[in-house]
């Protein structure tokens, strides 16, 4: 009755696939495999991106970040997956998951604003190329890199400040593989309207905004390259910013799915809504980031 009534908990469960003992061992192979694809892959985008002077350009200053920034992003959660994968002992600390649920939102918020960066630069590329040494000099695209961490930062702290001080009764299971913000969300024991509040004017704010630059700046785009009257020019100015254009519809398809309608504490108690959560979160948390660098490797030939 004591532990019943506590408010204050020191650890949470993660469920993850817990009762599936072989279907743990399958998804710690093929996780295991992808992170390693994910630590070559972005690490060799990095490397040769310092190493060689015809990369040090905006674009590949940008793709540089996008591959450190997976990188962080993958490393927040996958290892301890793993681990949890092998342990009967699947709990996490309180401040452990806290700190968890910071990172990995501070990673997906920049991300989302990185990838409006990256737009914005394609478009001056393609439609105004004459400027573009001027408009994206280094004076303008290295504060706009950093100013997608700085965003991303400030967001995720806010919204993890509100999260912890939620009270949490005796529920402590969640029903995820990691410490993500919905699924913790969902153990609070009071309303949580205000916090669905602020993740709306966040998602407004830091996705919605960057994925509005580049509708808009794609749509600039696209008129600029169809007054192309050659369809070899045509195919030869698309095909700079196809490999971008492919991550943002991967990227963006995603995660609108899981964070553009805040659930309600009724619908996220449904296990078949759980389930799907956890697949699609662990689409985009692993499978992105892996495939992002064979995108832009494979079809670009300044890379290979």
């Amino acid at each position: 009755m004591e532990w019943e009534n506590q408010t204050i908990l020191v650890e949470f469960f993660l469920k993850g696939l817990s009762g599936y003992p072989r279907l743990e061992l399958l998804f710690f192979v093929l996780i295991l495999i992808m992170y390693v694809v994910i630590l070559l892959g972005n690490g060799t985008l990095i490397v040769i991106s310092i190493l060689d002077a015809h990369l040090h350009t905006p674009m590949y200053f940008f793709l540089g970040n996008l591959s450190f920034l997976d990188i962080c992003y993958t490393t927040t959660s996958i290892p301890s997956t793993l681990v949890s994968f092998l342990s009967e002992r699947k709990t996490i600390s309180f401040s452990g998951c806290a700190m968890q649920m910071f990172l990995g939102l501070a990673m997906g918020t920049t991300e989302c604003v990185l990838l409006g960066m990256m737009a914005f630069d394609r478009y001056v590329a393609i439609c105004n190329p004459l400027r573009y040494p001027v408009i994206m000099s280094k004076d303008s695209f290295v504060p706009m890199a950093a100013g997608s961490w700085i965003i991303g930062v400030i967001n995720s702290a806010v919204q993890t400040a509100f999260v912890v001080q939620l009270p949490f009764c005796r529920n402590n299971v969640i029903n995820h593989f990691s410490c993500e913000i919905l699924a913790i969300m969902k153990l609070a024991c009071a309303d949580i309207s205000g916090n669905e509040f602020i993740m709306l004017v966040a998602t407004t704010l830091f996705i919605l905004t960057p994925l509005l630059l580049i509708i808009i700046s794609y749509t600039l785009i696209i008129v600029s390259i169809l007054k192309i009257r050659s369809s070899e020019g045509r195919s030869k100015v698309f095909s700079t910013c196809s490999a971008h254009l492919t991550v943002v519809i991967i990227f963006y398809g995603t995660i609108l799915f899981m964070y553009m309608k805040p659930k309600s504490k009724d619908a996220l108690n449904s296990e078949d809504l759980d389930a799907t959560d956890k697949l699609i979160s662990l689409f985009y948390g692993v499978i992105t980031p892996m495939i992002n660098p064979l995108i832009y490797s494979l079809r670009n030939k300044d890379v290979k």
